[in-house]
């Protein structure tokens, strides 16, 4: 969840990211591990509950419960990638939208608690394709940054986290007076979800078997309902936007203060390189008591996951949890690979001028995900590319833990 998406003024989905006279470090060196975020987080605790046989059960109310949208029905028109290897690719998409699943504006006593007020922008700040091998296999989570500059269908280009907002916005526009407020917001939401499906298969040359999303809301019930996450950090620190306020060393956050442990950015040494390590470290420890015989037989426990899962995501209708379960067990297990795609810059601009952004070379990507294929890749120009694809930028640190959990700044 590399975002900026609680804070009281809510960024505008095609405004800069850089603060005045920030610098962002860039190393061109192996690509870093990166963190997928809430997303995950609620994915991978579905893989675990239906790994068991106490959650078996559970799982059938969870898969009843979660909001189902049509987001892969495109227009005829739309070709799509072609199938490869057989494997299945999964969009999963953390949304930092003030409403319900359901189309519904959170009352402003949950917006308190998410540390949030309502806001009319909307950006899909965490993109992630999770490759599931047909054999089973390892698999892979790959983050797109969301200041990467894409080609929108028929729009021109923007910042792909602002593609969903602006595909809703003018659906909206359209419906407006002819259905009830929360079918506008369902609706529309309808058209970006099917726009960014568009883009991230127009833009990477995966076609995208199943799509999962989630918003903040379904972030603060799970951590909520895991009792909490315990995180280390190397030195007290704080940040009014994001509402951190942490001393240093071991403490357990749910809620409120895990968003915004995982999305402060201010007053850290390294801005956005630190935030992506706490997120990654967040995302381990909580996986990790997911995962912990405890916490999947304790029935309290279970029936408040089941009830965060079943409120915080949106699936399309082919999305079978238990099958994603049956052929990916090493999830449950750690066992997936966080990437991140070849980057060019975090430092660069629009064309204008007016934008940070986060610079690729279209090829190279198609390049990156043909090689987990296992296949040749083909450039825009129809040709076969070749070489390397150009390395992300990475985050060294020094490694430390308390009691097992990993010491972060």
């Amino acid at each position: 969840m590399d975002e900026d998406e609680t804070t009281g003024e809510a960024e505008p989905a095609a405004e800069s990211d850089t603060e005045p006279g920030e610098t962002r470090l860039v190393t061109k060196a192996r690509s870093v591990p990166r963190v997928v975020g809430k997303v995950a987080l609620s994915l991978l605790s579905v893989v675990a509950l239906a790994a068991t046989g106490y959650g078996f059960v559970t799982y059938h109310k969870v898969q009843s419960d979660v909001h189902i949208s049509d987001v892969l029905d495109l227009p005829a028109d739309v070709k799509a990638p072609p199938s490869d290897d057989g494997a299945e690719d999964i969009l999963l998409v953390g949304t930092d939208a003030r409403t319900d699943m359901r189309g519904n504006a959170l009352p402003s006593s949950v917006l308190k608690q998410l540390r949030t007020e309502q806001s009319g922008s909307l950006n899909t700040d965490t993109l992630i394709i999770l490759r599931i091998p047909k054999s089973g296999g390892k698999a892979t989570a790959t983050s797109i940054p969301r200041d990467t500059w894409v080609d929108i269908p028929q729009s021109g280009q923007a910042k792909i986290n602002s593609v969903y907002a602006v595909a809703k916005a003018a659906a909206a526009e359209g419906l407006r007076g002819k259905e009830d407020v929360a079918a506008v917001e369902r609706d529309s939401d309808q058209a970006g979800r099917k726009e960014l499906v568009q883009t991230v298969q127009d833009f990477t040359q995966v076609r995208i078997d199943h799509y999962a999303e989630v918003n903040l809301l379904g972030f603060y019930l799970i951590t909520e309902a895991l009792g909490g996450v315990q995180v280390c950090l190397n030195h007290a620190t704080e940040d009014k936007d994001s509402g951190a306020d942490f001393r240093a060393g071991l403490r357990t956050i749910s809620g409120g203060d895990a968003l915004s442990f995982v999305r402060q950015r201010k007053n850290l040494p390294r801005g956005d390189l630190d935030r992506i390590v706490r997120q990654q470290a967040f995302l381990s420890s909580a996986l990790h008591k997911v995962l912990t015989a405890g916490t999947l037989t304790n029935p309290s426990t279970m029936g408040n996951l089941t009830n965060a899962l079943g409120r915080s995501l949106v699936l399309d209708p082919g999305f079978d949890l238990l099958q994603l379960a049956q052929k990916a067990r090493g999830l449950a297990s750690g066992d997936v690979s966080f990437d991140t795609i070849p980057v060019i810059t975090i430092n660069g601009w629009s064309p204008d001028g007016k934008q940070s952004i986060v610079q690729v070379d279209p090829d190279a990507v198609r390049q990156y995900f043909a090689g987990l294929a296992g296949r040749g890749s083909t450039g825009s120009g129809g040709g076969a590319s070749g070489g390397v694809a150009p390395a992300a930028y990475d985050t060294p640190l020094a490694r430390t833990s308390v009691d097992g959990v990993q010491c972060v700044n």
